[in-house]
């Protein structure tokens, strides 16, 4: 093999060697519903995925994309009604902040769950109720 030949591989497995480590780190930082079942234990006590059973929270059966305040039949706090009425739409991007911090993105919520300060977490759980909402179990 030639030296030029030799400088030609040693760039290609570079390369291949780059775009291995992109594509683990981009694969760790994909949200795991997996890991966001673990995360959601802190909420079970209050949110069920079943259809119409609700707890100390609202249902989470279908809630995504649903407007804020929409499970029939659960007591929402005035905040929570007027959010719904002005458009609030949970999105993943509503679910993060609302995750984030429950009181300030929704002032006089009725939840009382501090919230969730770790990003990875939040993404995670945001995984678990997108999957388990279509299901309903």
């Amino acid at each position: 093999m030639s030296p030029h030949s030799l400088k030609k591989l040693g760039v290609g497995v570079v390369a291949v060697t780059c775009l291995l480590a992109a594509t683990a780190a981009s694969a760790k930082d994909k949200p795991s519903w997996r890991d966001g079942r673990q995360v959601f234990k802190k909420c079970e006590a209050c949110h069920s995925f079943k259809p119409d059973e609700h707890r100390f929270g609202p249902s989470l059966y279908k809630v995504t994309g649903r407007k804020a305040a929409g499970a029939p039949g659960f007591p929402y706090s005035a905040a929570m009604k007027q959010r719904g009425t002005e458009g609030l739409a949970w999105t993943d991007k509503a679910m993060d902040a609302f995750f984030t911090a429950p009181r300030k993105f929704v002032p006089k919520t009725k939840m009382a769950f501090p919230g969730l300060k770790d990003a990875k977490d939040r993404r995670n759980v945001i995984a678990y109720v997108k999957r388990m909402a279509k299901r309903g179990r």
